[in-house]
């Protein structure tokens, strides 16, 4: 089935570059190409299109603002800016509506890759409603503690980039925004940044303002929207933190680098963000997820599945790839529970976060809602990669990280 992709520039040789560089996608992509936020508008009026790529810097309509209708009206589209002009305060505008930023100028290989990973993500998320529901996401629900700890940290003069990364590391929802945005093509870094205090101190103390208190890319989770009486967010972030914790100190026993450690730590951090979306916006269906888990003993995925035609893991790992957050961890949050669907060969976040989450849930410590589970380490996986033999050392890892 063909892709329907809308591309927005108000200059005719840009225009015309994409199009001799995409040309050999046309068996594959219905695309389009128009040069004025006006145009577009009526375009995506008239016809259903996958996703918009538009520039920034255009006259009567720039591209925030276009991607600001465009995500009113039409939250399914994936929202993608390709610019060469790297405005700040046009960026911090357009931090809650695009999904990812590319600079230009843009290879036609980069460019066919990011679109091509656009669609493929689909793969992950089959279900249309609930799929249409998170590409429309500009922002994740925080701990209103946290949240409300953040903006005053952020509204003082006192405030310390350190500080505020450390805080921002320990809340999913933060952590997912501010990763995306300091990724993006605009900071031009040239590596990729898993570490939340690395990216509060590139982002920096005026940009995390800006971000924070004036677009409002945090928001505020909403106990009231919650319809299930047993979920605590308190339990899921103590969780979270144990698992990221775990699945850092099993990567740091196998002796790999900084960047895979932090990666680790991250998947870990959000590895259930998809229950954190489906209980503050599916809360109902949730419940009845619930009952079926705990009143008849069925596994997990597979009551989200017959409820809501998904699991968490592809709810989650959905908008992180949306977000552009590194392949490794939007795999590990996919299959955490289901380690064996992955094509994975080789030690990785997936490995070390599918061990450490089953391991802290068999412990029973994060709260009602986690209470000790059946379900166990997917040995044929591990033996896949290699690592079952390191399972046991793994599980004395748990042990001591209790005690501490």
């Amino acid at each position: 089935m063909k892709k329907f992709i809308l591309f927005v520039d108000d200059e005719p040789s840009v225009l015309q570059g994409l199009q001799r560089s995409l040309r050999g996608k046309r068996n594959e992509w219905d695309m389009e190409f128009v040069d004025s936020g006006e145009q577009a508008l009526k375009r995506v009026n008239e016809k259903k299109f996958d996703v918009i790529v538009t520039d920034m810097l255009m006259p009567a309509m720039n591209g925030a603002e276009l991607l600001e209708k465009v995500a009113a009206d039409h939250p399914e589209l994936v929202r993608i800016i390709l610019s060469g002009h790297s405005d700040e305060e046009m960026i911090i505008r357009s931090a809650g509506t695009a999904h990812q930023f590319l600079a230009k100028p843009c290879d036609a290989n980069t460019l066919k890759d990011t679109l091509n990973r656009a669609f493929a993500l689909k793969s992950f998320l089959n279900e249309d409603k609930l799929r249409a529901f998170v590409t429309g996401m500009t922002t994740l629900p925080s701990i209103p503690q946290t949240y409300q700890h953040i903006m005053n940290m952020l509204a003082s003069r006192e405030a310390s980039l350190y500080e505020i990364g450390d805080l921002i590391s320990t809340d999913p929802a933060m952590t997912a925004k501010i990763l995306q945005l300091v990724n993006s093509a605009f900071f031009g870094l040239g590596r990729h940044i898993s570490d939340s205090k690395e990216a509060a101190a590139l982002l920096g103390l005026d940009v995390l303002k800006a971000l924070v208190l004036s677009v409002g890319i945090f928001s505020q989770f909403d106990q009231q929207k919650v319809k299930d009486v047993v979920f605590s967010l308190d339990a899921l972030l103590n969780h979270s933190l144990m698992v990221a914790r775990l699945a850092e100190r099993i990567a740091q026993a196998e002796g790999v680098g900084k960047a895979m450690a932090d990666d680790c730590f991250l998947a870990g951090i959000l590895h259930d963000i998809g229950i954190l979306i489906l209980e503050q916006n599916f809360s109902e269906d949730y419940v009845k997820v619930r009952a079926l888990v705990e009143e008849q003993g069925m596994e997990l995925c597979l009551a989200e599945q017959q409820v809501l035609g998904t699991t968490h893991g592809a709810v989650g790992a959905y908008l992180l790839g949306l977000w552009s957050l590194a392949n490794p961890v939007v795999e590990a949050v996919a299959f955490h529970h289901q380690p064996i669907l992955s094509s994975s060969e080789q030690f990785s976040p997936l490995s070390a976060v599918h061990v450490a989450d089953v391991l802290v849930h068999q412990t029973g410590l994060t709260g009602s809602m986690f209470p000790p589970e059946a379900r166990s380490v997917d040995r044929e996986f591990l033996s896949r990669i290699g690592m079952l033999e390191r399972l046991e050392d793994w599980e004395k890892l748990q042990g001591q990280e209790i005690k501490e």
